[in-house]
């Protein structure tokens, strides 16, 4: 038997659950600052699948439902998302639990205060027309069936009041008459009855119990950590986990932060030096690139709060005796190589150590430090703990045992010290102890990626140098686990990590040294030459000055008025009542409608508040305007049903009714058409200055690991070293080796250059392509002309996802823009993917670009 999301690959196809539309009633009213990833607009996806669509595997009834999804993945918007979905389907009551207090109070900022960081609503929320508020409630016997009402409690305290009656405490009885959505967090913690084949008097009893006494009840439960090693837990989770987006994937997608172990022979002292030398680094390197961040450090005691205690007080005592001598001793010792570079930083910028020192006094000052040990410390440090990313929050280090190994969510979280020595116990050569597991889990916590962008249109929640690692810049997106050299624990602690893949083995990769050949860097090409690429900005909506110009149809809309018309008909008689009612139809303009109704029905809809308005319509100039003008609300009419009767007594209520229905319908249409970037015109830089000699790593025995040397380290035209690209990239270099005499005949300068990332060209919806390959080739007769043509070789199994970007190929091609750049003029134009097995086609479409 296959898992749930399996189940609906195989019913469905990846295709047809991309399709599924999100509704708007989602995405515009999550808070727009942390946009929706493809793997979460991908969870919602499945469920509209599971709660609409019938089919084979489909869960039964009442629905109990598990995402498995990476720390740091989002689970609680897509918990904030789900709500809204249930809620327009008829759901107003909600209870979350979860094992945690810690966890309790942080998800309540996240649902209940806009003035929280991480609040996940937007400051209004508009469902149907009509603003929806979330409310706390402690018994649903008060609930509002107009809201969302949501209760919080941890599981520990849902047990003993629903089994320890008292006054005013939730019981059984509340929940039999109530249909109720019930979110189970870190949802690991709620199968110990499963495991143990006893669930009476067990928590998960307690949940089966609420979520069993209503038909239409769902739980929804959700973890990072699931066990399909014990059998009874396998066979528990199969027909529950909706979605599976684990740390592996997260990290192969770029969201988190990748992992680095600093490991050195220095003692307990000079390790928390060498740490607090980077962490000034890392600030001051984002300062200098105008990124603002302040970077955490934790201390990580081993077994004891008084270890972690003592551990603080030893910290201070080190803060308080630091000296420019200390700061010299890790400057002439230390061998690792980001500490050298963190120096010659420093030494470029004359931060000299005496500085270093003072920096690192003022950041790590008492009061900047906090303790999250007990439940005391950690309860009224909480706040603090899960704000550390806010610029008014000061601490800078934390000083922990285990209490920060679940629900902790930060971002800026950069080192990680081990203050003591060993290997843990528990281990043995093919498995890996429950300390170590234990370490490995703290440091998944930590990897979760600082957003941050360097210009216009740059992702900020994904990292940006995986393939350029000499770049300063990476230290930003690593996060380093400090500790005592020992071969053994460290193999054990990668094995942790791999296991949660969280982490990549080095030595698993090969590092190779991509460089431009000599004679190529002597050419005029390469010293006056210039590529021509353009970047991603914000869409402009300058020209828009109309509905027309954003695709919406003057076609009216049609609202159906409320009657007492209908009939009856027999189930086994094919006969059925007449009436004599017929339905007529009336179209009314809406300037005729009252102007008051239709500012209303405006009011009610965010999307149509004035400054929406205004950046999608820069044009508009008032909202009367866009209430008056034929070019937006003032040319369109409503079209009424309904029978003679009542289209003669048309009410304000229908007319608002219908002005709601008529803008969500033109709310939908633009938004189809609505991107947040687009391309910019072409720009040019000299080609010196982009393509340059880099570091990039390879796995080991791939495709990638074999540089292609024997073909191209001696032709003149390919401009690096080697070709560590797929197979599919070797195959369209071999051809073009192939191919080379004949454009000799016609063009001079001709050059073949990889694109490691390091240019991007942008469709007109913003999305970002980076071609494999860029052909340079100049005329030898006639005008002063060269061919710029991007290629981009492509397997059989990607070509349809990626048909975009071939598309947007065939566009360029198609306008052939020439750019005049000083005496000389480029021809910009693309080619379709080359396929192996589509070679004599995609020679013929190269040559007719090139006009051989």
């Amino acid at each position: 038997m296959s898992f749930l999301y399996d189940t609906l690959v195989q019913e469905f196809g990846k295709r047809e659950i991309a399709r599924i539309p999100v509704p708007n009633y989602i995405t515009d009213n999550l808070k727009s600052g942390f946009g929706q990833r493809p793997y979460q607009i991908e969870s919602f996806q499945r469920y509209i699948l599971c709660h609409t669509e019938d089919f084979e595997g489909r869960p039964n009834k009442p629905f109990h439902l598990l995402y498995n999804m990476a720390t740091g993945s989002g689970k609680t918007l897509i918990m904030a998302g789900l709500m809204l979905y249930l809620y327009e389907k008829g759901y107003r009551n909600f209870l979350f639990f979860v094992n945690s207090n810690n966890i309790i109070k942080k998800t309540k900022d996240n649902f209940l205060n806009p003035q929280a960081s991480k609040y996940l609503f937007n400051d209004k929320i508009v469902i149907d027309g009509k603003e929806v508020y979330i409310k706390e409630t402690d018994t649903f016997e008060s609930a509002d069936d107009k809201n969302i009402n949501i209760k919080f409690t941890t599981i520990q305290q849902l047990h003993i009041d629903l089994n320890n009656t008292k006054e005013n405490s939730v019981t059984y009885e509340d929940f039999k008459d109530k249909k109720m959505v019930l979110i189970a967090d870190e949802a690991h913690h709620l199968v110990a009855g499963t495991r143990s084949g006893n669930l009476f008097g067990s928590w998960e009893d307690t949940v089966k119990k609420i979520h069993e006494s209503n038909f239409d009840n769902i739980l929804l439960e959700f973890t990072a950590t699931i066990d399909t090693e014990t059998a009874a837990l396998l066979n528990h989770y199969q027909d529950k986990v909706i979605f599976k987006y684990d740390l592996a994937q997260f990290r192969i997608d770029k969201y988190s932060k990748e992992i680095n172990l600093i490991r050195s022979m220095y003692d307990e002292q000079e390790r928390i030096i060498q740490a607090l030398i980077l962490n000034t680094y890392r600030q001051e390197l984002a300062t200098a690139n105008n990124i603002n961040l302040k970077p955490v450090i934790l201390f990580k005691a081993k077994k004891t709060i008084k270890e972690s205690e003592q551990n603080k007080v030893n910290f201070h005592h080190l803060i308080d005796v630091l000296s420019s001598q200390t700061i010299d001793e890790i400057r002439n010792t230390a061998t690792v190589s980001i500490v050298q570079k963190a120096f010659k930083f420093f030494d470029i910028k004359n931060i000299s150590s005496s500085e270093i020192s003072r920096r690192i006094k003022s950041n790590f000052r008492f009061e900047n430090c906090i303790s999250a040990n007990n439940d005391d410390e950690a309860e009224k440090n909480q706040l603090l703990l899960n704000t550390l990313e806010d610029e008014n929050n000061p601490i800078r280090a934390v000083f922990a045992v285990q209490k920060l190994n679940e629900g902790w969510d930060v971002l800026n979280l950069f080192d990680i010290v081990r203050l003591y020595e060993g290997q843990n116990s528990g281990g043995t050569n093919t498995t890996v102890g429950k300390t170590t597991l234990s370490e490995a889990q703290l440091i998944g916590r930590g990897a979760r990626y600082f957003p941050f962008s360097l210009e216009p249109g740059q992702d900020k929640y994904t990292r940006k140098y995986d393939n350029d690692p000499s770049n300063d810049l990476k230290i930003l997106e690593e996060l380093y686990y400090h500790t005592k050299e020992n071969s053994n624990y460290i193999s054990e602690l990668k094995k942790a990590l791999v296991l949660s893949g969280i982490y990549e083995d080095e030595e698993k990769l090969l590092t190779k040294q991509l460089t431009l050949k000599l004679d190529f860097k002597e050419t005029e090409f390469y010293r006056t030459g210039q590529v021509v690429y353009n970047k991603k900005v914000p869409k402009s909506y300058n020209n828009v000055k109309s509905f027309a110009d954003f695709g919406v149809f003057k076609r009216n809309f049609s609202y159906i008025l409320s009657s007492g018309i209908g009939k009856m008909s027999g189930v086994f008689i094919v006969e059925e009542e007449t009436t004599t009612e017929k339905i007529e139809s009336k179209d009314i303009k809406l300037s005729v409608i009252p102007k008051h109704i239709v500012r209303f029905a405006l009011a009610q809809n965010p999307f149509f508040y004035f400054d929406s308005l205004q950046r999608y319509f820069p044009n508009v100039g008032s909202l009367s305007n866009f209430i008056d003008s034929m070019d937006y609300l003032g040319s369109l009419e409503i079209t009424f049903n309904g029978s003679k009767k009542r289209l003669t007594d048309i009410t304000n209520n229908d007319y608002l009714l219908s002005i709601q229905g008529l803008l969500q319908s033109i709310e939908s249409e633009i938004k189809s058409n609505l991107t947040e970037y687009e391309g910019s015109e072409y720009i040019k830089e000299y080609v010196h200055k982009v393509f340059k000699d880099k570091e990039i790593k390879v796995y080991k025995d791939s495709e990638r690991a074999d540089g292609q040397e024997t073909l191209v380290a001696n032709e003149p035209w390919y401009v690096y070293n080697a070709n560590y690209g797929t197979s599919e990239e070797k195959s369209f270099v071999s051809m073009f080796a192939r191919r080379f005499e004949s454009l000799g005949q016609k063009f001079k300068d001709i050059y073949l250059i990889r694109n490691e990332r390091e240019i991007k060209i942008i469709d007109k919806l913003g999305r970002a392509f980076e071609p494999d390959f860029i052909l340079f080739c100049k005329q030898k007769k006639y005008k002063e002309l060269t061919y710029q043509v991007f290629i981009e070789p492509k397997g059989a199994h990607l070509v349809a996802h990626d048909k975009w970007k071939e598309d947007f190929l065939k566009e360029i091609r198609e306008e052939e823009r020439t750019i005049k750049i000083y005496t000389d003029n480029y021809l910009i134009t693309g080619v379709p993917f080359y396929n192996n097995e589509n070679e004599n086609e995609f020679k013929k479409t190269l040559e007719e670009t090139l006009n051989l």
